[in-house]
């Protein structure tokens, strides 16, 4: 695989990987009612962050370094992902207890407040194989990760000479 190749590679995964999992996480909360606690957030916000550095890096030079950017955003919700799913099945105790959201809508703040369903993070809502989503997101990410930063450095090597690192 060609330098050129492995440059469209990696912006697709950078894109597509993150894009991916923010779908399902938000279909999975408006479709099936499964709400994120405090944790799964901070899994998101990498997600977002990723996906700003794959535009980056289809539009400004140089391209791998918004890429491994993203790589690295998309390994950060990852990492955040394993210690997540670590405290779901209670191989260490998380840094907090449970969130809920709240969204007031126009309505009044302290019903909003007094029905919102209590999102715990040490429970596992979904999983698929014995995995939670956090755990998905975690396999999911890291390998993406590590595809990407793979492709930028094969890439990197078939585009210069003697394959040198420049």
């Amino acid at each position: 695989m060609g330098g050129g190749a492995s440059l469209s590679l990696a912006r697709i995964l950078a894109l597509g990987v993150p894009a991916a999992l923010l779908a399902g996480a938000y279909v999975g909360q408006y479709a099936f009612g499964l709400y994120p606690c405090e944790m799964c957030w901070w899994q998101r916000y990498p997600h977002f962050i990723a996906i700003g550095f794959a535009v980056m890096g289809t539009i400004a030079r140089p391209h791998r370094f918004w890429l491994g950017l993203a790589a690295l955003s998309i390994l950060s919700s990852g990492l955040i992902g394993a210690f997540h799913a670590g405290v779901e099945y209670g191989w260490w105790e998380g840094l907090t207890a449970c969130s809920t959201p709240v969204t007031a809508g126009g309505g009044d703040p302290l019903e909003a407040i007094m029905n919102a369903p209590l999102v715990r993070c040490d429970e596992v809502q979904w999983s698929l194989f014995g995995i939670s989503l956090a755990g998905w997101n975690f396999l999911i990410s890291t390998a993406a990760a590590l595809a990407i930063t793979g492709l930028l450095f094969r890439g990197n090597k078939a585009a210069t000479p003697e394959g040198t690192v420049s």
